[in-house]
């Protein structure tokens, strides 16, 4: 009897104890996007990245139960005027030392800055701004989202390949336009296409969907694209989407769009079906009974981004997670045919480009032929000999 009685003791005190449970926060700093949209079907809805940010989180849970994590999504949305540092210190109050931040660019350097004292870890899902990536990279932002050149170059490396070389570029009036601009320039000169002439659409103002009648835009856009040096492509640079969605159809000559309008590059399209994509497509239309947007699934990529890592590195350490995201152990799923990296030079995350109608996929690129020495991902965009990026 005794014997049995030291032999139980014995088991009871070699039992490992229990793991506790790894709670890891996550907040969403969201900013309010602008109504004012050509097609009302465009309207972002309330819980615009937020949603993907949930759902991200719902299926980190999913795996939590077997490795004793939990994922959580602290919303922080922010209004016209609000205070960036308030509201991200409001967040690390919660416990979230990991933030979906979906701001503008000034926005997001601010949050980086502040984050810096806290040990915290911002995914930027929605600033397209290469400088971000490149001469104002950050060591503590990973990029979720596509630059405008990976955008660019995806779309350029399509017309390309259709021997659409000549291109007639119109930009908007207003600073991001001209940026995308010369992402497009880039581009062009990269992949050997040429641009023929490029011509200004002049924001007036007014209201983009009252006042700009069907009577308004036929007369319009004739005008801004009627004797045109010879071109094959209408290239749209309208970032502030002004008139690019009326150049389909209302051009002088009949030739395909591509850029702001026609055939759009995006990292998702809510007609994307491939490689399993539809099962998280209806996912999320069964959850938020609307469809994912661009910015919802940055959101939930950048969610299971910390939930892998996490798992893998059985931590919620920010700094841990990042490193781990930077190794060569790291990859994720993305419903996009190859797994996804980070390019370690600027915290990009590599990633094919949909090319969209808005109703079908048309293509993905990179494009057949178009090769690279390490990944082919990294025709896309700013590659390494190039880069400007000393993470600081």
């Amino acid at each position: 009897m005794k014997s049995l009685v030291a032999a139980l003791c014995l088991l009871l005190v070699a039992a490992p104890l229990a793991a506790e449970t790894l709670n890891v926060k996550v907040g969403v700093l969201r900013e309010t996007h602008s109504r004012e949209t050509l097609s009302i079907l465009d309207i972002p809805a309330a819980d615009d990245t937020l949603a993907g940010a949930l759902l991200g989180a719902a299926d980190n849970n999913t795996t939590g139960k077997f490795t004793n994590q939990t994922f959580e999504a602290i919303d922080a949305k922010l209004e016209e005027g609000d205070d960036v540092v308030a509201a991200l210190d409001s967040l690390f109050e919660k416990g979230a030392l990991f933030i979906i931040a979906d701001l503008s660019p000034e926005r997001l350097l601010a949050a980086s800055e502040r984050a810096k004292p806290k040990g915290a870890l911002l995914l930027n899902v929605s600033a397209t701004d290469d400088r971000l990536r490149e001469e104002d990279c950050r060591a503590n932002v990973i990029h979720v989202a596509p630059t405008r050149s990976m955008l660019a170059d995806g779309l350029a490396q399509y017309l390309v390949w259709k021997q659409w070389r000549r291109w007639l570029l119109i930009k908007g009036s207003h600073p991001k336009d001209e940026l995308l601009a010369q992402a497009l320039r880039n581009s062009a000169k990269k992949f050997g296409a040429k641009i023929v002439e490029e011509r200004i659409y002049q924001d007036t103002g007014g209201g983009r969907r009252s006042d700009s009648g069907s009577v308004q835009t036929q007369r319009q856009m004739p005008l801004l694209t009627q004797s045109a040096p010879a071109y094959d492509a209408l290239i749209a640079a309208d970032e502030s989407q002004v008139f690019g969605g009326y150049l389909p159809y209302g051009a002088w000559d009949p030739r395909p769009v591509a850029g702001s309008a026609g055939l759009m590059p995006t990292n998702w399209d809510p007609a994307h079906e491939q490689w399993g994509a539809l099962q998280l497509q209806n996912r999320f239309i069964q959850t938020f009974r609307r469809s994912m947007n661009a910015r919802d699934n940055a959101a939930w990529l950048a969610m299971r981004m910390v939930g892998e890592a996490a798992t893998r590195a059985a931590s919620n350490d920010p700094e841990k997670l990042r490193l781990y995201m930077l190794g060569n152990d790291f990859s994720i799923a993305a419903f996009k045919g190859v797994r996804l990296t980070l390019r370690p030079w600027s915290l990009q995350l590599r990633q094919p480009i949909l090319l969209s109608d808005g109703r079908m996929v048309v293509s993905v690129s990179p494009q057949e032929g178009f090769l690279h020495q390490v990944s082919e991902l990294d025709t896309l965009g700013v590659d390494q000999p190039e880069t400007k990026c000393k993470l600081k």
